[in-house]
């Protein structure tokens, strides 16, 4: 499963990227204003730090602005994702610009249905919300398996990519559902190295240590 980063972060992004946890990144418009930078500027320094694709989203609501604005985001780099809403208009856009080669995140995804048309409109990759159905007491990791079984029955190529991932059980629990990418900030996917008993472990053992009085170095 593949992990991308849910911010706009220049310093996170390449942290993780220098470990090899960050296959892409995912931004959006909440992402750029948290940023305080231009959205041009910094999403074309983010995407010369991963080799995986970036997610840049349009910010217009008809089809004909999103397309101009998809092809002004895809020329900043070639690992660009151009990102639209699982709209009309955004499948409109979707069909036109996956056409001419981009990359293009369906995002705001919370049905089935919702995911098969993107597929079918030529997404590369349909974005499910998991905390968001959570809230409203649905169940947001049901939905990535239907979508998998889905996808799986008609051989669909979209990548199916988690997030508003909350937590990290949600991570665990998309990998055992079989979505292909999760997208979380760095904060989540840094707690996934993070057990209580490997901390009780290692203060076991550093007591021990120092008990026999020893270096290595």
């Amino acid at each position: 499963m593949k992990f991308f980063v849910d911010t706009a972060d220049v310093d996170a992004i390449r942290e993780l990227a220098d470990l090899g946890m960050a296959d892409g990144v995912t931004t959006n418009p909440s992402l750029i204003l948290k940023s305080g930078r231009d959205i041009l500027e910094v999403t074309r320094e983010i995407a010369g730090l991963v080799d995986g694709p970036v997610s840049a989203e349009v910010v217009a609501l008809d089809a004909d602005a999103m397309i101009a604005e998809g092809r002004k985001l895809a020329a900043i780099a070639d690992n660009i994702a151009v990102k639209v809403p699982l709209t009309w208009a955004g499948l409109k856009a979707c069909r036109v610009l996956s056409a001419e080669g981009h990359m293009v995140n369906v995002t705001l995804c919370f049905s089935v249905n919702q995911a098969l048309i993107a597929a079918k409109a030529g997404a590369t990759f349909i974005s499910p919300f998991i905390g968001r159905l959570d809230d409203i007491n649905l169940d947001g990791m049901e939905l990535i398996g239907e979508i998998r079984q889905v996808y799986d029955n008609y051989g669909f190529g979209t990548e199916i990519l988690a997030a508003s991932i909350r937590t990290v059980n949600h991570v665990a629990q998309c990998a055992l559902v079989g979505a292909d990418v999760i997208t979380a900030p760095p904060a989540i996917i840094k707690a996934l190295a993070t057990h209580p008993l490997t901390d009780k472990g290692l203060e076991v053992f550093m007591a021990d240590w120092a008990k026999t009085g020893q270096k290595i170095l």
